[in-house]
Parts: C-alpha cells; structure tokens; sequence
C-alpha cells in the first residue's frame, strides 16, 4: 500500500501545483524554461503514474475488504463510465457543446471515473486510488473555475457537428475499452463475469 500511497503523492502532488501555488509554478515555469518544465513535469509524472500502477497491483493481491458493493453498482458505474468517457473527449475535440458548457470537462471526466469506482469497489485499494482522485479532481475543478472568473475567461458557444463527433468518438472508446482493454489491462471484465 505504501508505493501506492507514495505514487499518489507524487503524481497528484505535482497536478497540485496549479491549485495551491499558481505563482511558483508561473515563476518556475519562466526560470527553466517551458521545455525544461514540461520535461521535468512529465518525467516526475510517469514516475508517480508508474508507482500508482505497481503500488495498486500489489495492494490488490491481498486486498483488505472494507464492503462489498451490490452488484447494481457496477451497473451504474459503468453508466457513468460512459459519460467520463464522452467527457474526456470533449476537453480535446475543438468547438463542441459539451466543453463550453461544461468549461472543464477532463477534470469532471476524472471525478466521474473516480466516484464510478468507489461506487463498484470496496477494497482498501480502490477506496485510497479512487478516493484520492475524486478529492483531487473536486479541488482542481473549483481551482479551474475560480481562475476563469478570476481572468474573465469566456468559451465560445459549441457547435452541432463537433459536438457529435465528441458523442460518438466518447461513445466508440467507451465500448472499446469496456468491451476488451478494461479486462485485458485491469484484469476486471466490465460486463459479467
């Protein structure tokens, strides 16, 4: 559990960075140089990442049970795993509707996922990971939204074809993944099994 956490820390601590120190981060960013940040950044990241992989594969070979979800939540995750993934898509599909209205949808694409799965999962594990993210993703977003109000920020009203395409392509990579790479990555079958 201890890599996890360790994971965790490092990889939620630096997507942090913009919630709580906004003016180091602008001062670093200036001081090395954009390049030299990014690198720095997603070279600490992978790391963080790759702790939070290994740490929770070890934590689930012997899981601590703290509840045993009903069955239906699985189907109300994976529900709203569908509209994460739609989510997702929107923060990177130009001009729809989804991201204008909703102004930050990855954040929210992440706080779905992660109540998703403290919703279907209730192993000491999953409760760390999920409950750490969905903490995060709740404080990023209220920091996003303050710097918008802050800077005046306005999004430009969606249009009708972009917005489908987001629709679909969320769509497409929904059942992608939870038909074959949820198993074949996780090891957990979305539906059955």
């Amino acid at each position: 559990m201890s890599i996890l956490i360790i994971g965790l820390v490092i990889f939620l601590g630096l997507h942090s960075v913009r919630i709580v120190a906004e003016g180091w981060r602008t001062d670093k960013r200036a001081q090395l140089g954009e390049g030299a940040w990014k690198g720095l950044y997603s070279v600490a990241s992978l790391i963080g990442f790759a702790l939070i992989v290994w740490g929770y594969s070890l934590a689930r070979q012997q899981p601590v049970v703290l509840w045993v979800p009903p069955v239906a939540m699985r189907h109300i995750a994976a529900t709203l795993m569908l509209i994460a993934f739609i989510m997702l898509v929107a923060a990177y599909v130009p001009g729809n509707a989804i991201k204008s209205k909703l102004r930050h949808p990855m954040t929210l694409s992440v706080k779905t996922w992660a109540f998703a799965h403290l919703l279907a999962n209730g192993n000491l594990a999953d409760v760390v990971l999920f409950g750490s993210f969905l903490a995060w993703a709740v404080a990023c977003f209220i920091a996003a939204r303050k710097r918008d109000r802050a800077a005046g920020t306005v999004y430009p009203a969606g249009k009708t074809v972009p917005t489908v395409m987001t629709m679909v392509i969320g769509l497409v990579a929904y059942g992608v993944f939870a038909m074959a790479l949820h198993k074949l990555i996780i090891g957990v079958p979305v539906f059955g099994g």
